[in-house]
């Protein structure tokens, strides 16, 4: 699969963000990239039927504050959806835990973002919008249901 840049694609306007907000996003991803990579290799090697809070995503997981969280949320969303294949399991059980986690405090951006990266990932990847989703389902005015596809559109 090509690799997505998530800055959104020009020619559409979708999921566009501007310059500073997406290097916002990117940071803050970059900061719990090296212990996500790590807890998601261990997990590779481990038992994979093991409840979530005894894996080292678990364990991660659990370490974050809501920032934190939604940070590793959209760096194992982002990276699922660049390698998305059975290799990325264990990144998509963490991204269907975060998802179910309410509270979490996910901003416009952060889900516009991850509503582009869905859209380049294409139909293939079938958790794609798992994440996006379920953010958009708490930003204010979604009880329509239809704030996911405002935003990507």
């Amino acid at each position: 699969m090509a690799s997505v840049t998530g800055r959104g694609d020009p020619r559409s306007g979708r999921g566009r963000l501007d310059d500073a907000a997406a290097q916002g996003l990117y940071d803050r991803m970059r900061v719990v990239a090296p212990a996500a990579f790590g807890a998601i290799e261990r997990d590779r090697a481990d038992d994979p039927a093991r409840p979530f809070a005894d894996t080292a995503c678990g364990r991660l997981a659990g370490s974050l504050d809501a920032a934190g969280l939604r940070a590793l949320g959209m760096w194992a969303h982002h990276w699922c959806m660049r390698f998305y294949d059975d290799d990325t399991r264990v990144g998509r059980r963490l991204v269907r835990e975060i998802a179910g986690r309410r509270g979490l405090g996910w901003t416009v951006d952060e889900v516009r973002w991850m509503l582009g990266e869905s859209e380049r990932a294409g139909p293939s990847a079938g958790d794609r919008l798992t994440l996006p989703l379920a953010a958009a389902s708490e930003l204010p005015g979604a009880a329509d249901g239809g704030a996911a596809w405002r935003l990507a559109g």
